[in-house]
């Protein structure tokens, strides 16, 4: 089981997404837990590698946890996602090719976890077709 930590964070009927360098795959953004983390050090610490931007610890609340396959593993993958405040500007570090706002017309570009958490997003009437 890969366990992971994702941001939620929805403007205007859309999720922000990341494509990773060498990837057609977007994910949402986040990651695995370094040892002793705990989900909002993890959730921190991703979202400024990744984003450049700075999570409001005391906004953070989770939305849900979410199970599936790995997009090309053999292993399934748990994210743990949380909605949270930001501050500053988005800028693609590390890994981070692209920076993307997705809606439910994305299905097939996302990983099989995002699959099911743009599902439930869209079902409570938070993400556009």
């Amino acid at each position: 089981m890969i366990d992971k930590i994702a941001w939620i964070h929805l403007r205007d009927g859309r999720i922000l997404s990341t494509r990773s360098h060498g990837k057609d795959v977007w994910y949402l953004p986040g990651g695995k837990r370094e040892a002793g983390e705990s989900d909002l050090d993890t959730l921190v610490r991703e979202i400024d590698e990744e984003l450049s931007v700075r999570i409001d610890r005391a906004s953070a609340r989770h939305l849900g946890t979410f199970e599936a396959p790995a997009h090309g593993h053999p292993v399934d993958v748990r994210m743990t996602c949380y909605t949270a405040d930001h501050s500053g500007e988005f800028v693609a570090a590390n890994e981070i090719a692209e920076i993307g706002w997705l809606t439910m017309a994305d299905l097939g570009r996302i990983s099989p976890v995002d699959r099911l958490i743009f599902e439930h997003l869209h079902d409570a009437g938070l993400l556009d077709p």
